[in-house]
């Protein structure tokens, strides 16, 4: 009998400690692990995935996608990294945070209340690790506790036994600098320079189809790079049990994409390997290609509903993966907003709006041309040939588009024209959708509420000591009334002459502010309002309407605008405000009509005894350093 209870409590104890096994290993498994593969720099064109004809064979990113889904119409919310990133680590439209501008001028806080999406995850016990760009325009990461490591060393092999983990590993062989060399010692094109086919607004030139060869080996090199990375950890036992998110951080890097907010600086591509384990929390069959449009804003609410976390209140993102995703609900969507405004010391405000086929572009400052200097780009030589080549009168009107004046609406059928070159805004056989879309914008931007209303030093120096996302909250009203003011851009003149008129004499120094930057818009219709302007050009208590009411005489011809934009630099203590002024005499210098400029006339100005990357490089730039 004892030796019947030996065997009984031996089997027991055999199937006590297999059942402890089973429970061990599921509670190891019991939380998906995701990993981010993020290439700088790369739009979704360069792909021979997206772009058979053309596009780099990447046999390791191609593989991910059949054995997981492949989105067709994936985007970034911005074209240019510390804008998407932030947009990225917050679950929330830069815009909104004000956080939309890059190289920041000031690390922002994040709302109150709400974290950088990674430490939600660590609260639940995933090990968090980034190797190793972070670029965010927020307050460090370090000082959040959104990371357990984030640096060239971070790996998710130092978290404890059976954790699950969220990596992201950054690949910078495809980022801009590197086109402004050749290729990697001991790597050779394989590319074919005279097959490659260069978009409609480049140069067809050696030199362009040379960078274009070299970008698209640049690719290939990539893709080797994360069949290593995915080799380990299969090698590692991992494949199964983790999801891999591959993407590019905006929209590719040859001339006139990145940092403009056009489809081929947004539209990326998005390749996620659905594990084995975890099937059942993809919304479609391994090997899909799903058409609904996903954002970068809604990368943070994608993992942490696959990761079971409970997205928090207050993002801006929808997850397109995980419990609750279904594909029919994801195949209605079918719109991205997207956002460009300075570019490292290059002012612009322009917002996208895809919808379906097209692409809804808004320019709030059109003067502002997109070639207008900017250092870093010209570092770039086919960027600098292409200035070159137009300063010669040697390309032809779409070629030359992105040294002009843009009208303030542009619409793009990207069925017909992917790169955007056939603006269809006046065309009446789309009046009804460039309506509809205007509108969608409209709405968009006021909901937001959309900080880049309030010029850059406004923002920054009335949310010194909290989120700028709160002083939005505050100024949404007023914030609604400057949109009206600029919006009157897109009317005829004799409509928006009168609301004009109202608005530059408003007690509000930023509506009066926009009303210069619409009649600025109008150009030579606004010309009844020059004298108007030249008063407040000089007496306007204002020093940014006094810029702005320079900046419009100037581009009418109707007077020298220097002077004034020279006062008003020796003035500031601000050096935001100081970029904000050396962007209109950049322009005003560099672009019809040409008004000289005397530099050495800001000699011992007060902001110029501080450090500023984007201030130190207009400076370096008017003195000639740059050329």
């Amino acid at each position: 009998m004892k030796t019947l209870h030996h065997r009984l409590f031996s089997v027991l104890l055999a199937f006590t400690a297999c059942s402890l096994d089973q429970i061990q290993t599921a509670v190891a498994a019991d939380r998906p692990n995701v990993v981010w593969l993020v290439t700088e720099d790369t739009g979704s064109s360069w792909y021979r995935l997206y772009n058979p004809s053309q596009g780099a064979a990447m046999p390791n990113i191609e593989r991910l996608a059949s054995s997981g889904l492949m989105f067709r119409n994936a985007f970034s919310c911005a074209p240019v990294c510390s804008v998407a990133r932030s947009t990225i680590i917050s679950g929330c439209y830069a815009p909104r945070l004000g956080v939309q501008y890059h190289r920041a001028e000031r690390l922002v806080q994040m709302p109150a209340g709400m974290h950088m999406f990674p430490w939600y995850l660590r609260q639940a016990g995933y090990y968090t690790t980034n190797n190793s760009k972070e670029d965010y325009n927020f307050v460090k990461a370090a000082k959040q506790g959104v990371w357990d490591e984030s640096s060239r060393n971070a790996s998710f092999r130092n978290r404890s036994e059976g954790q699950p983990f969220f990596h992201v590993q950054n690949y910078s062989v495809t980022h801009e600098g590197q086109l402004f060399r050749g290729l990697p010692k001991n790597a050779e094109s394989v590319i074919d320079p005279d097959e490659i086919e260069v978009f409609p607004y480049h140069q067809d030139t050696p030199l362009m189809r040379r960078k274009y060869a070299e970008y698209l080996t640049r690719q290939t090199l990539v893709d080797k790079e994360i069949g290593n990375f995915v080799t380990q950890l299969e090698d590692e036992g991992l494949l199964d049990d983790t999801f891999i998110i591959h993407y590019g951080d905006h929209g590719g890097v040859l001339p006139g994409s990145k940092g403009y907010a056009n489809n081929d600086g947004l539209q990326v591509a998005m390749v996620v390997y659905v594990p084995k384990n975890w099937q059942h929390l993809a919304p479609a069959e391994r090997g899909a290609e799903i058409d609904g449009f996903v954002q970068f804003v809604d990368l943070s609410a994608t993992v942490l509903n696959v990761c079971g976390v409970e997205p928090p209140p207050g993002i801006d993102g929808r997850p397109f993966l995980g419990k609750g995703v279904t594909l029919s609900e994801l195949s209605t969507r079918d719109t991205a907003f997207g956002y460009a405004d300075r570019f490292d010391e290059k002012y612009d405000f322009v917002r996208s709006l895809h919808h379906g086929q097209f692409q809804y572009m808004r320019r709030f400052q059109r003067f502002n041309v997109d070639g207008l200097q900017n250092n870093y780009r010209y570092k770039q030589p086919a960027f600098a040939e292409w200035r070159t080549l137009y300063q010669q009168g040697k390309l032809n009107a779409r070629q030359s588009q992105f040294f002009e004046i843009q009208p303030p609406e542009c619409l793009y059928d990207l069925s017909a024209d992917p790169h955007g070159v056939n603006n269809l805004a006046a065309d009446p056989a789309h009046r009804e959708t460039l309506l509809q879309l205007r509108s969608k914008l409209q709405q968009q931007m006021r909901q937001l509420p959309d900080l880049s209303l309030l010029p850059e030093p406004v923002m920054l120096s009335q949310s010194a000591d909290r989120s700028p996302a709160a002083l939005g909250q505050e100024q949404q009203q007023r914030i609604s009334t400057l949109l009206d003011v600029a919006d009157l851009q897109l009317l005829p003149w004799d409509q928006a002459a009168t609301p004009l008129a109202r608005a530059l004499k408003s007690n509000d120094e930023l509506v009066r502010y926009w009303a210069l930057i619409s009649c600025s818009s109008f150009g030579m219709q606004a010309v009844e309002y020059a004298d108007q302007a030249a008063a407040l050009a000089d007496s306007d208590p204002s020093r940014l309407v006094r810029l702005r009411a320079a900046e419009f005489l100037g581009l009418l011809k109707y007077r020298d605008p220097m002077p004034v934009l020279t006062e008003l630099l020796q003035q500031t203590t601000d050096p935001i405000e100081a970029d904000l002024i050396l962007n209109s005499v950049v322009l005003l210098r560099d672009h019809p009509p040409g008004w000289p400029f005397d530099v050495q006339a800001l000699q011992g100005t007060p902001w110029l005894s501080g450090k500023n990357g984007q201030f130190e490089r207009r400076i370096g730039y008017l003195r000639g350093d740059q050329p």
